[in-house]
């Protein structure tokens, strides 16, 4: 700093040291318009390969992503294999004998709509008369029903199959 090829600057306590750029000889414009060239052209250049890595960056995370050689082997001869038993259970399935007869058929879908109709009709009934006693309850539903032991076919997961 005393020879003068250094600067200082004096903030506080704190001393900041840079090299005298007077000392550096001045750029024409020519050479300036040939800098900006340059840098433009090597930001080009450099976008171009951010450009490039990101694409390999892709195709190798899908590379990675997807399976080898000996995993598709596997996964085939695991798909045979499954075939395999459900074609047989499809044989085995067509081979029976012990066939359900249209009358057997249609017996059990007259029962499943009976039983599908009174459940309908216990569960209105059922939900009428909670109602009612509700109306003149200081508590809310859920109180009601945790204080006498209710359970709903919603707090089971159950629910009304669609009529057939």
């Amino acid at each position: 700093a005393q020879q003068g090829r250094v600067r200082e600057k004096v903030y506080g306590k704190q001393k900041i040291y840079f090299a005298d750029q007077e000392q550096l000889p001045a750029a024409s414009d020519a050479e300036l318009r040939g800098l900006d060239g340059e840098i433009a052209a090597r930001s080009t250049q450099l976008q171009a390969l951010q450009q490039s890595c990101r694409h390999m960056e892709a195709e190798l995370k899908d590379l990675n992503s997807s399976m080898t050689t000996p995993e598709i082997a596997r996964e085939i001869e695991a798909l045979k294999k499954d075939c395999a038993s459900y074609t047989e259970k499809l044989e085995r399935i067509k081979s029976a004998a012990n066939h359900v007869t249209p009358e057997e058929k249609e017996k059990v879908c007259r029962e499943q709509q009976l039983y599908h109709r009174e459940w309908r009709q216990r569960k209105r009934m059922a939900t009428e008369l909670l109602d009612a006693i509700l109306e003149g309850y200081p508590k809310s539903k859920k109180q009601f029903f945790e204080e006498v032991g209710i359970e709903t076919d919603e707090d089971h997961g159950v629910v009304l199959p669609a009529t057939v």
